[in-house]
C-alpha cells in the first residue's frame, strides 16, 4: 500500500503568475520525529501509513505523493514598514489541498523543503529548532482555542543547514485554511494587475467567506469580514499574553488564522511594551502595539482593493476608510469581553473597564506573571484563602489588596455562585502556556542530544492548557532569573 492524499487542488488552478511550479528538493535521510495523529485523521489521512518510511519521505519532500501539484506562492509585503514588491514562498512548497472531515478545505505545505524561485539566495531549508518551535506553539494555540495554522508533522532530514553554525535540518508539514496573505494582494496591486486582484478576491470569497458570494458589494464585504476576523484574532492573542513578533503584511493571513511562528513568544511578567524578537529593535511589534499594527496591515489590504471598489478613487478611499473604522470597536468589544471573563464577570457594568485596567496597571508595576495572576484569581473567586496565591505574584503584594476588595464588591453584584464563577474563569485562563524557557530547553535537548522526550512531554502538557495536571505542575512555573529568555529568533 502507498500513502494516499485525497488532494482537491484549487489555488494551483489559478493563473501562472500566482505561483511558481516547483518540486521539493530531496533530502538525504528523512526520519519522522513527530506526527500529529489526530490532525492526520481529521484530514482524511492514514496516520499509520504516514509513520512508515514512505510517509516520512513524503513529509520531508523526498517523494511527491500522487495528486500533489507543488507550488511556491507569490506575494509581496511590508517588512517592518518597508515595502518589498516580491517575496513569495522562499522555503515553503504547497503540496496541495484536501477537504477535511468537517468539510473545510485545508492547505498541506512543506516548510523547509528547499529553494524556490522566491528564495532570494537563501537555501530554502529550515533548522530543527524553528521547526520544533512552530510545532509546539501552533499546536498550543490550537488547544487554547485561537485560530491558527497547525502542524501535521516534523521530520529531520539527515542533513545540516548553515546558519551561525551547522544545525540539524528539518521540515515542518503545516496545515492552514489557506496561505493567502495581505501580501498576496499587494503582489498584484503593486503591478497594477486589477484582473489578478479580482481573481484573487473571488477565490478568497469562495474559499473563506462563501456567505458573501451574493453580497451586493462583495469586495467591500470581503474587506469588512477580514477586518472583523483580524480584530478578533489579535484580541485573543492579547488575552493569553501572546506576542507574534513579526507582524509583517506577508505574515497576515486573510483567513484570520495566526500564521508564521518565527520569533513569537508568550509573556511571563506582564509588560505592555514587551518585545522578544531579536529583529524588532524599535518595538514595532511589541505586545500592546499588535492591535495598531493589525489595523495598519488591514489598511494596506484596503489600498489593494480600491480598484475593485470604484473607478472613482475618492469614493473608493472613503468607502474603505468607513470599513476600516469598524476595527477599533470590534477589537475593543472582543478584548473587553475577554477580560471580563478572565476576572469572572458575567455581565457588563459601568466601571468594569477601569477596574480591569487598574489590575493590569498594578501587574505591570509589580512584574506580576500574566498567566499565573489570572489563573490564581480563579481559585480566589471560590475561596478567600486563594487571595494569598494571587498576592504572591506581585513584588509588592499590598498593591493587589485594594483591587481585590473592589473586585469582591463587584462580583457580589452578580447572582452566580462562587464555584460557577471559578469554573467559568478556569475555562478562559490557562495554567499552561509555551513558556519560553521550556521551549528553549526542548529545542536544546533535540538539537544537542537528539533527545525528543522533553518535546513530546511539553506537547502533551500543552494539549490541555486549561486543565490542572498535578503530575506536570512544574510546567506552569515561570522561569527562574537564570532561565529567562530575553530574545527569540526567526530561524531563517
Amino acid at each position: 500500500m502507498t500513502v494516499h492524499f485525497p488532494f482537491q487542488n484549487s489555488y494551483s488552478a489559478l493563473p501562472d503568475n500566482f505561483f511558481a511550479r516547483v518540486a521539493p528538493t530531496p533530502v538525504a535521510a528523512p526520519r519522522l520525529i513527530k506526527l500529529n495523529r489526530p490532525l492526520a485523521a481529521l484530514l482524511g489521512l492514514d496516520p499509520d501509513m504516514l509513520e512508515t518510511p514512505e510517509g516520512a519521505e513524503i513529509l520531508a519532500g523526498k517523494t511527491v505523493p500522487a495528486g500533489a501539484d507543488p507550488i511556491a506562492m507569490a506575494y509581496a509585503g511590508h517588512q517592518f514598514g518597508q515595502f518589498v514588491p516580491q517575496l513569495g514562498d522562499g522555503r515553503a512548497i504547497l503540496l496541495g489541498e484536501v477537504i477535511d472531515k468537517n468539510g473545510v478545505r485545508r492547505d498541506i505545505q512543506l516548510k523547509g523543503s528547499g529553494p524556490t524561485p522566491f528564495s532570494r539566495r537563501g537555501d530554502g531549508r529550515a533548522a530543527l529548532g524553528p521547526v520544533l518551535r512552530e510545532y509546539i506553539v501552533s499546536e498550543a494555540m490550537f488547544a487554547l482555542g485561537i485560530p491558527t495554522t497547525r502542524s501535521l508533522a516534523a521530520v529531520v532530514t539527515g542533513e545540516h543547514v548553515i546558519r551561525e553554525t551547522a544545525l540539524p535540518g528539518a521540515v515542518l508539514t503545516r496545515v492552514a485554511a489557506s496561505h493567502i496573505r495581505v501580501g498576496t494582494f499587494q503582489f498584484f496591486a503593486v503591478r497594477r494587475d486589477t484582473e489578478a486582484l479580482r481573481r484573487l478576491a473571488e477565490h478568497v470569497i469562495t474559499r473563506h467567506y462563501p456567505d458573501l458570494l451574493h453580497a451586493e458589494r462583495p469586495y467591500h464585504a470581503l474587506l469588512a469580514a477580514v477586518v472583523a476576523r483580524q480584530a478578533d484574532l489579535v484580541a485573543r492573542w492579547l488575552l493569553v499574553g501572546f506576542i507574534h513578533g513579526v507582524m509583517n503584511t506577508d505574515n497576515s493571513s486573510i483567513s484570520g488564522e495566526t500564521i508564521d511562528y518565527g520569533p513569537c513568544a508568550f509573556m511571563d511578567a506582564y509588560n505592555p511594551a514587551q518585545v522578544f524578537s531579536s529583529i524588532d529593535e524599535m518595538g514595532r511589534y511589541a505586545y500592546a502595539n499588535q492591535p495598531r499594527i493589525a489595523l495598519w496591515n488591514l489598511t494596506r489590504l484596503a489600498e489593494c482593493l480600491l480598484p475593485l471598489f470604484s473607478d472613482d478613487q475618492e469614493k473608493a478611499v472613503a468607502e474603505a476608510q468607513d470599513i476600516l473604522g469598524a476595527f477599533a470597536e470590534t477589537f475593543s468589544t472582543a478584548y473587553q469581553a475577554g477580560l471580563r471573563k478572565k476576572v469572572g464577570l458575567f455581565r457588563e457594568r459601568d466601571g468594569d473597564e477601569a477596574l480591569i485596567q487598574d489590575l493590569l496597571d498594578a501587574m505591570a508595576k509589580n512584574q506580576a506573571d500574566f498567566t499565573l495572576t489570572f489563573r490564581k484569581l480563579c481559585d480566589a473567586a471560590a475561596d478567600e484563602a486563594g487571595i494569598s496565591d494571587v498576592r504572591a505574584q506581585f513584588m509588592d503584594p499590598s498593591a493587589f489588596d485594594d483591587w481585590a476588595k473592589r473586585w469582591r464588591e463587584r462580583t457580589a453584584l452578580e447572582p452566580q455562585a462562587a464555584t460557577e464563577r471559578q469554573s467559568a474563569m478556569h475555562a478562559v485562563n490557562p495554567i499552561f502556556i509555551p513558556r519560553n524557557h521550556r521551549v528553549e530547553a526542548v529545542i536544546q535537548a533535540a538539537v544537542n542530544d537528539d533527545n525528543y522526550a522533553p518535546f513530546e512531554e511539553l506537547v502533551k502538557v500543552l494539549a490541555k492548557p486549561y486543565e490542572d495536571q498535578p503530575e506536570h505542575a512544574a510546567y506552569a512555573d515561570p522561569p527562574l532569573p537564570d532561565q529567562r529568555v530575553l530574545r527569540t529568533f526567526c530561524g531563517t
